[in-house]
Parts: structure tokens; C-alpha cells; sequence
């Protein structure tokens, strides 16, 4: 079992452990619309050795107008299981991406029951400068059962984050920018209010990370945390765009032992979409 103090493995550990019969590998890259790039197609052009591709466009939520919401128990389970990931194994997730697409995976995994879960550090792009192998060949998995037990203490919905608004019960942490958080800059995706859920704190994401896309240190973290006004005895709902990059956040807590967090799913896709929300600056 990973410790989720270090749910993360290094790419020296992969490399020994990449044909062990427990451990699977999966490519989790995705990235925002307006960098385009398609997860999939560099996937198929060069991934390691064994990796499945998880779809986070399609392993979502389809029917709902907000984007790669978390899907039903039941089309996560029927995934995973085509996917040739199932219960007992050690899955690694790592990405291709700049928004470290990685931790959305994790997250999910850890959402719905599964604990033996890790992200490989630095991503694809230090094993691929690391000389490490890489093919183009996808793999043919076997189907193995996925127990998908959905742990709902771990996500938020909007009505819960607006009664947190008086309640003040749990700190709201944003992963984007600080351009985005103070309505510096315009929201990237159309139509929408600008600013961050009254009394959040903002922590972008870039901030847990060192030059080469390693996660810091978790005292590093723990200080990057503390300086954006977290404490870290309380509990913490993250949030960011559309989910994504607030997983990160759950990463480090979870890595610096703070087990009091959960993310909300909408983000500021549904927050700031939404005629009744709150916004602030106003």
C-alpha cells in the first residue's frame, strides 16, 4: 500500500517496478481547450511501456453542461474495467501536461474507493528526459473488477459551498491564478463573472511545484499553504477552473498529512456561470 503521505513515486521507482504484476501504469494528460494539444493523440505517438489512456473527457459525467464532472459509480466501475484496472493493483498515474493532469486521476481514484493510487513525479516529461523507454504501441488489456465505492465526503456541490459562505465551517482554497482570483484578468471561458467565492484564499497551483515539474517539499508545501492564510488544522475545500487543478491542491495536502479535504467538483465553471452566486470583487 502507498502511504498517502508520499503518494508520489519517482521515475527510477517506475522503471524498476514497471513489469511487476501489481502495478499499472496510467497516462492521465489533458489539457484546456485553448492550448491545443489532444492527450489522446500524444498518447498513441509515445507513452511508457504499458500505460492505458484515461479519457477525462469521456470518464466524466457526459450529460451535465459543465465540463469532466465526476461520473456515476456505475460508469466508473465499467471504465476502470476496460481499462484492465482493478481492485488490488498499484495504479501510477503520471501526464504530457502543464496543468499536472495527473492529480485530476488521483483524485478520482481516491473518490471512488481506490487507496493503493500514486502520482509519478515530474510526469512524462522527466522520464522522457531521463532517456527512460517509451513506445507507441497500446496495450490490450485484460478486463479485472473495479469496486467503485463513492466516498462523498471528499467533494463538494454548490449549495454546499454556499452555506459555507456564513458558515465559515471549512476554508475554500482557489488554485488559479492570482490574475483570475482578484478579477485581474478575463475568465478564458466565455460568459462568465469574473473574481472568487467570497472569503476563499487563493494558492495557484504553479506554487507546489519546483522548476523541473517535481513536486516541492512537503515543507515546502506546507509553507506555501500557510503563506496564502491556510491553516492547515481546519479543514480545506479547493477549487480552481473546472476541477483540475484543484486536485493538485489535494495532492499536497494529502502529502503533507492533512487528510481534512475535499474539492469542489463544479469549480468556477458552475460558480461562475451561475446567476445566484456571489463573486467577489463584485
Amino acid at each position: 500500500m502507498i502511504d498517502e503521505k508520499n503518494a508520489l513515486v519517482s521515475t527510477d521507482w517506475l522503471l524498476q517496478h514497471l513489469e511487476a504484476p501489481d502495478v499499472r501504469v496510467v497516462d492521465a494528460s489533458w489539457h484546456l481547450p485553448w492550448a491545443k494539444r489532444n492527450g489522446k493523440t500524444e498518447y498513441e505517438e509515445a507513452h511508457i511501456p504499458g500505460a492505458v489512456f484515461f479519457d477525462q473527457e469521456e470518464i466524466c459525467d457526459t450529460d451535465s453542461p459543465l465540463p469532466h464532472m465526476l461520473p456515476s459509480p456505475e460508469k466508473m466501475s465499467s471504465r476502470m474495467r476496460g481499462l484492465g484496472l482493478g481492485d488490488g493493483m498499484r495504479i501510477v498515474v503520471y501526464d504530457n501536461s502543464d496543468i499536472r493532469s495527473a492529480a485530476r486521476v488521483w483524485f478520482m481514484l481516491k473518490a471512488f474507493g481506490h487507496r493503493d493510487v500514486a502520482v509519478l513525479d515530474g510526469g512524462f516529461q522527466k522520464w522522457r528526459a531521463e532517456g527512460k523507454p517509451i513506445e507507441d504501441i497500446p496495450p490490450v488489456p485484460g478486463p479485472r473488477h473495479f469496486t467503485a465505492r463513492f466516498n462523498a465526503t471528499l467533494v463538494r456541490e454548490l449549495d454546499q459551498m454556499m452555506k459555507n459562505i456564513d458558515s465559515k465551517r471549512e476554508q475554500v482554497v482557489d488554485a488559479r491564478s492570482a490574475a483570475r482570483f482578484n478579477a485581474e484578468s478575463e475568465e478564458p471561458r466565455p460568459g462568465m463573472k469574473s473574481g472568487h467565492i467570497p472569503g476563499s484564499l487563493n494558492l495557484p497551483y504553479e506554487k507546489l511545484f519546483n522548476e523541473d515539474g517535481t513536486y516541492r517539499t512537503s515543507e515546502e508545501m506546507a509553507k506555501a499553504f500557510k503563506d496564502a492564510g491556510v491553516d492547515l488544522q481546519k479543514p480545506i475545500v479547493t477549487t480552481c477552473g473546472s476541477g483540475g487543478t484543484a486536485a493538485v491542491l489535494c495532492l499536497a495536502l494529502s502529502m503533507i498529512g492533512n487528510h481534512q479535504y475535499a474539492l469542489y467538483d463544479g469549480s468556477w465553471s458552475e460558480w461562475g456561470s451561475h446567476p445566484d452566486t456571489p463573486v467577489h470583487p463584485a
